[in-house]
């Protein structure tokens, strides 16, 4: 605001000094020369006094308006005055257009200084159109001006102060209408005033908040929080009247998370809860990216990772400590204002936060676990329940149809809840896939002859296959197998005691669900794991659009969860509010014929430092091309016809060891790859990674590179 001020007051200052250069040559080139003496700008009579009093006005208000303009004096004016009252705004303008007045007639008001060039530039305008002062000396014109010049002084500061809605309250009797300091139509007011409940009349309400931030009992996600259940309950005036006064009894922690947690016991990144936004680097000021996004920090919300997001990089180029942590922190965090679920699923030792952060913790593998997972997500139908531990133990396998599998499943599942009201364990399960003909018959005489003619068909369906060249039970028995180890034998329905957690419930609920897969030599149960998870979170969030929350599903270590089917459904989640984060070390944990479709079905691609050629090859692929202008020099050495030409040619390369050339510069449009698979592989940095995002409305934002420490 001062800068220009100050550069102003220089030019204003050096104008009226005669050392603004071109000032007399602007004045004599409109103007007749009769009006001059010699070749500057001395005025010869009185026309050549208004022409400089004229041009005095104009450079005036032209520095005027620019400096006001450069120096955003309009905004900052109506920035101050806003947050003022009513009569307070009214008298500082009612002052400033006395000063105005003060400068701009003086000699009206019989001041003893020279007074702001207004008044004298228009009567001199009126004696050069009339030809002389016998219209413009008249006492008429002059007051007539000095009403004009302060008319152009009062009427804004009228309008700024909002006088005449004061004067209109003044005259009817009623008391100034002001408004509320936190009101969302005063800009600047702070939004720790709780201005949507002061506009709905909750005032005490708004005040019991307003002292708990100020006393600090109060954090961000109590306030995102609250302000997310109060849009809530816009259209239910019971549910709003019944938050206003749980707000007044109980403050900040009123509607709080079910499990009574208003924070995280740590944090390790920075979030900011009001828009949803975790930070996890900065945009790099690249050749290959957006100038308008150089050095601009990077966030990630919902709405982004509701498009679902692949990470691919390395052991140790920083995918759980500088993505997957940051994202299951943000997730929880607004798990505990209620806006979303979020299930995180890694290795015992993935460094995702400590267990208090998490309201359901599910070690598997590990006796002293509190809670055991249900192999079924919570299912009642059996063949629903059948297609989700499909896709778990055979939707890697190739030439293996997971309908095929998924009925096999369900001949055995339905019959068996009919008759013991609940779905197998897992070796119970396994010992059903590898009976014999006389074991599967004494389940058969288990179910009723009355009311379970569909699941009597199921299982003797089931009896004619045991056996045949096309029986599936046997690959799935050897594929359960897995999960039917001493490791696991408390687990999946098998303690005595029930302890097992749902899936389903994440869905319904702003549960924070985190799940440690065994290691060791468990690879293979762990990869088994992470379909059945994966199926099962694409099962429980179909028609998820109209849930109050929003669900994701984290896999910190998503080796072979990438499956037909998980692909298939991983394009509608974007639709069923909900996402999920794959990371990966390398592609080649996806089969082959995968890569092209995983890349096209998520919205969010990141590639990290390290990456393999091969791998870099298919984000290139996906990633595209873009048209560049590319400038080519060629130097062309000049052959001369002329003796005289060609002696000074000689004579030149002579002296400066160079043939005479010239220059020709072609400039034309190609196609290049966005990011090529050499600079995938190459060319990123440690601690950066290409990262493109895609949000739910469709905006994308193209492959560029980010530093994931800044």
């Amino acid at each position: 605001m001062l800068v220009p001020l100050l550069v102003g007051l220089f030019i204003w200052l050096a104008y009226r000094n005669d050392n603004l250069p071109y000032a007399a040559t602007v004045m004599r080139t409109f103007t007749p020369n009769d009006w001059w003496t010699g070749f500057g700008a001395t005025a010869k009579d009185w026309q050549g006094v208004a022409v400089h009093t004229i041009f005095d006005g104009l450079v005036f208000f032209g520095l005027v308006w620019v400096v006001g303009a450069l120096g955003s004096w309009g905004r900052i004016i109506g920035y101050y005055l806003a947050r003022r009252r009513p009569p307070v705004r009214a008298a500082l303008t009612g002052l400033a257009a006395l000063v105005g007045l003060a400068a701009v007639l003086p000699e009206a008001l019989h001041l003893g200084w020279s007074a702001v060039p207004v008044v004298n530039p228009i009567l001199y305008l009126i004696a050069l159109v009339t030809g002389g002062w016998h219209i413009a000396g008249s006492p008429i014109v002059v007051y007539a001006v000095y009403v004009l010049a302060a008319a152009l002084v009062v009427w804004p500061c009228a309008k700024i102060g909002g006088w005449e809605s004061l004067y209109r309250q003044w005259r009817s009797g009623k008391a100034p209408n002001v408004p509320d300091p936190a009101t969302p139509s005063s800009p600047g007011i702070p939004r720790s005033q709780w201005p949507e409940l002061r506009a709905a009349g909750a005032h005490r309400a708004a005040d019991v908040l307003t002292g708990e931030l100020a006393a600090g009992r109060m954090n961000d996600a109590d306030c995102a929080r609250l302000h997310r259940v109060w849009q809530a309950s816009e259209r239910d005036a019971g549910r709003r009247a019944a938050f206003v006064d749980a707000l007044v009894r109980q403050g900040a922690a009123a509607d709080a998370h079910p499990s009574g947690d208003r924070d995280l016991p740590a944090r390790s990144a920075s979030h900011d809860l009001l828009e949803g936004q975790v930070r996890v680097g900065r945009w790099v000021a690249a050749e290959r990216g957006s100038r308008s996004y150089h050095d601009a920090g990077l966030a990630l919300d919902p709405e982004l990772l509701s498009t679902s997001l692949l990470a691919v990089g390395p052991s140790g180029s920083g995918k759980t400590r500088s993505l997957v942590a940051p994202v299951v922190e943000s997730l929880c965090l607004q798990a505990l204002t209620g806006a979303c679920a979020v299930v995180a699923v890694g290795s015992a030792g993935s460094q995702l936060g400590p267990d208090a952060a998490y309201d359901v913790v599910i070690r598997l593998g590990d006796p002293a676990s509190r809670y055991d997972l249900d192999l079924y997500a919570g299912a009642t139908d059996p063949d629903e329940a059948a297609a989700c531990l499909a896709e778990g133990l055979v939707g890697d396998m190739e030439g293996m149809e997971t309908r095929r599998a998924a009925t096999v499943l369900a001949q055995l599942l339905g019959p068996y809840r009919v008759a013991y009201g609940r779905f197998p364990t897992v070796p119970v399960l396994r010992e059903l896939l590898e009976a014999r003909p006389e074991t599967l018959r004494a389940l058969l005489d288990l179910l009723p002859a009355d009311g379970a003619q569909a699941m009597r068909r199921e299982l003797e369906s089931r009896l004619r296959q045991v056996g045949t060249t096309n029986d599936l039970g046997p690959v799935l028995a050897d594929r359960l197998a897995a999960l039917d180890r001493p490791l696991f034998a408390e687990f999946f329905g098998g303690a005595e005691e029930s302890r097992s957690f749902s899936l389903r419930s994440a869905a319904q609920h702003p549960m924070r669900v985190r799940i440690s897969l065994p290691e060791g030599g468990h690879e293979e149960a762990a990869r088994l794991l992470n379909r059945l998870l994966l199926a099962q979170f694409q099962h429980i969030t179909r028609g998820g659009a109209g849930r109050g929350n929003s669900a994701f599903l984290v896999l910190d270590d998503a080796a072979g969860a990438v499956t037909p089917g998980a692909l298939r459904a991983l394009q509608r989640l974007r639709t069923q509010n909900s996402g999920v984060v794959l990371a990966l070390r390398t592609l080649a944990e996806v089969p082959e014929t995968l890569h092209g479709p995983l890349l096209a079905t998520v919205g969010c691609r990141m590639a990290f430092s390290g990456l393999p050629t091969w791998d870099g090859r298919a984000f290139a692929e996906a990633w595209g091309t873009e048209r560049v202008e590319m400038t080519e020099v060629a130097h062309h050495t000049v052959f001369a016809d002329q003796p005289m030409t060609r002696a000074i040619h000689a004579l030149r390369k002579l002296v400066t060891g160079k043939a005479v050339t010239t220059e020709a510069v072609t400039v034309r449009e190609v196609e290049r790859q966005r990011w090529s698979a050499s600079d995938l592989a190459h060319a990123v940095p440690p601690g950066h990674a290409v990262l493109s995002l895609s949000h739910v409305r469709g905006e994308q934002v193209p492959p560029m590179l980010v530093d994931l420490r800044g």
